[in-house]
């Protein structure tokens, strides 16, 4: 079987992380089984259906590195197939005009709810072949009896009784399809033989292989995947979520680490935690997949995040890293280069937010805080007056030249490494806490270092 995968997002909101694992392993299959990935935007509900949400899904999928071998389709321009799908099935007697008015549906399902039966469709437009003037929906003939069962690859056998089904509307009076039918005939012209997504579409799922068989198609096989909970086990907010995965990364993870981190929500193999790119698609198996629902860990992408900040290539950590300077206002023209920042902060920070907000001092004015002060004392003037001056003189400035410096004055005034070392923190990054202070000094550079010791010292 040639393997064809779609990720078919509704464009009103933005790419949640529930929609980014669908997509992932969606994406994941296809490449494991040199298969197809589509990306179709399902954007038929034209009132709450907007181009924000669309870019938002895009640039989602462009950073999360989620490349598609078709698409996007819009099923807005598709009207016309679906429009020809639909008349075909009228024509077979496997659809069939409603004319039935609101208030008549709405006292039918009073009745149903008064008798505590299942609300449905009582049929009785089924059989009625001649037209009548006034609007109507188009309906989807269900089976009468018989069961829909199918095997489905996460949750395994499952069998839905064709009574339980209505006659669902498939176009509605004016002449726009309905999900459940754009869905299969989608579905079916771009040959998809595997359909992966929430567990909350199981409902749709007998409906559309019905639809397919009227078609005379063969539907797809089907897995659908276990909600994502909070960290409190409980049904996920859209907080706890977020609403966007760019919000990952404006709060400074990297893709590869979110990618990691979502194909761990339901799948495993065995107890590794860090897969590569190449490690997922070899390994990812749908069947795999558990059943039950995955709980979000904060801790774990944290975990995981720093991780990839460590042994990524610092040359790609450092151009993301340049994203958020650049967000808060750094020239970091000015200052030391953004690899050598990663270097020297991977260990000590879990998102790339947190290590711009802590590289600031490399680069601009800085200020001291009233608790950082406090180690500015008076009697450590002198010793910071003599690694100014020492430091000022040094022929060839690096981290090696600046230790022996520091080591030399402190021994010289009869200090312990740590208390010359932390007053000369403060002083040069105006807080108290760095990189190793030879390393700070480094990178901060002779003549800023010379110009900030002065700043201190003039306190």
């Amino acid at each position: 079987m040639s393997v064809v995968t779609r990720f078919a997002p509704s464009p009103t909101g933005h790419l949640h992380i529930g929609g980014a694992r669908v997509a992932l392993y969606c994406w994941l299959y296809a490449r494991k089984m040199n298969g197809k990935f589509i990306l179709r935007i399902e954007d038929t509900d034209t009132e709450r259906s907007t181009q924000e949400s669309v870019q938002a899904i895009l640039d989602g999928m462009h950073w999360l590195n989620l490349g598609y071998d078709e698409g996007p389709y819009y099923q807005t321009k598709r009207f016309d197939r679906y429009r020809e799908v639909l008349d075909q099935l009228v024509k077979e007697g496997k659809a069939y005009r409603c004319y039935c008015s609101k208030e008549r549906l709405e006292a039918l399902r009073a009745k149903q709810m008064e008798k505590k039966e299942k609300p449905r469709y009582d049929g009785l437009c089924r059989e009625r072949h001649e037209s009548q003037p006034g609007p109507f929906v188009v309906r989807f003939k269900n089976p009468p009896d018989g069961a829909v069962a199918f095997e489905d690859l996460v949750r395994g056998q499952l069998s839905f009784n064709n009574t339980e089904l209505d006659d669902l509307i498939i176009a509605r009076s004016d002449g726009t399809p309905t999900y459940n039918f754009t869905v299969v005939v989608d579905d079916w012209d771009m040959k998809v033989s595997h359909v992966i997504r929430g567990d909350d579409h199981i409902n749709n799922t007998p409906r559309q292989i019905n639809i397919l068989r009227a078609l005379g198609a063969t539907p797809p096989l089907y897995a659908h995947l276990p909600m994502i909970l909070g960290p409190d086990g409980k049904r996920l907010s859209k907080r706890e979520g977020a609403s966007s995965v760019m919000d990952y990364r404006d709060e400074g993870i990297l893709p590869e680490a979110l990618l990691n981190y979502l194909v761990r929500l339901g799948w495993s193999h065995g107890d590794q935690e860090i897969f590569a790119l190449r490690e997922m698609i070899m390994l990812f198996e749908i069947k795999e997949i558990n059943k039950a629902p995955a709980a979000l860990n904060p801790e774990k992408l944290l975990w995981l995040n720093q991780h990839y900040m460590k042994t990524q290539d610092p040359e790609e950590v450092a151009r993301r890293l340049y994203w958020h300077m650049e967000k808060l206002g750094i020239d970091t023209e000015k200052g030391p280069a953004l690899v050598d920042i990663v270097k020297a902060q991977c260990e000590r920070v879990k998102t790339l937010k947190e290590m711009a907000e802590k590289s600031c001092f490399f680069y601009g004015d800085i200020d001291y805080d009233a608790k950082a002060r406090e180690h500015l004392t008076p009697e450590l003037a002198q010793p910071l007056a003599a690694v100014r001056d020492q430091l000022s003189q040094l022929a060839e400035w690096s981290p090696e030249g600046i230790h022996q410096v520091i080591t030399g004055v402190a021994e010289q005034h009869q200090l312990k490494l740590g208390k010359l070392a932390q007053p000369l923190r403060v002083a040069v990054t105006g807080g108290t806490v760095s990189p190793p202070i030879d390393q700070t000094l480094y990178l901060v550079g002779q003549e800023r270092v010379a110009n900030r010791l002065n700043q201190a010292l003039s306190l």
